[in-house]
């Protein structure tokens, strides 16, 4: 329901927010997420930073994700209609510095209601990388009810908040 000019808005303040952590300052690989229309945009963003820090996207392969470099040139509409990667040169999650969460909802305890398929947790579960959510205002909520391999963030960003959940 939010205009396109309320989206971009809220994108860049938002990742205005992230530019300030250290976790973004320090990090060289970063695992970031292609938008889909109804997310936080993030387009604008990898163009910004896509020459100065190394950014990975995440490809579906199965019941997993494949973290490959982010090359715009290198993009083809994959699984769920997402923009993913093409190539073979994947990387292990313990090369990553940073992830980049997107989700539907976050609570302040860093718990993160996805799309269902788990993708991300099953990630999540492996990766040592700090882990930051990002969403509008509106998807902070009071309580999402997390099951044992539910993976929270470290952070949630929204575009009036930096909440460290750690």
């Amino acid at each position: 329901m939010l205009s396109e000019a309320e989206r971009m808005s809220a994108a860049e303040e938002v990742f205005n927010r992230l530019e300030q952590t250290a976790a973004f300052l320090m990090a060289d690989k970063v695992l970031m997420y292609h938008s889909l229309p109804d997310e936080l945009s993030t387009h604008a963003f990898l163009k910004k930073w896509g020459q100065r820090k190394r950014f990975f996207l995440p490809r579906v392969n199965g019941v997993n994700l494949d973290i490959l470099p982010y090359d715009e040139s290198r993009l083809e509409l994959g699984s769920f209609h997402i923009e993913e990667p093409t190539g073979i040169d994947t990387v292990d999650t313990d090369e990553i510095e940073l992830i980049i969460v997107p989700a539907v909802a976050y609570d302040r305890r860093g718990n993160r209601l996805g799309r269902g398929k788990g993708f991300y947790d099953r990630l999540l579960s492996t990766a040592k990388a700090t882990k930051i959510g990002v969403g509008y205002e509106f998807q902070l909520v009071d309580d999402i009810p997390a099951e044992s391999h539910d993976v929270p963030v470290d952070y949630v960003i929204t575009q009036t908040m930096t909440l460290r959940i750690k």
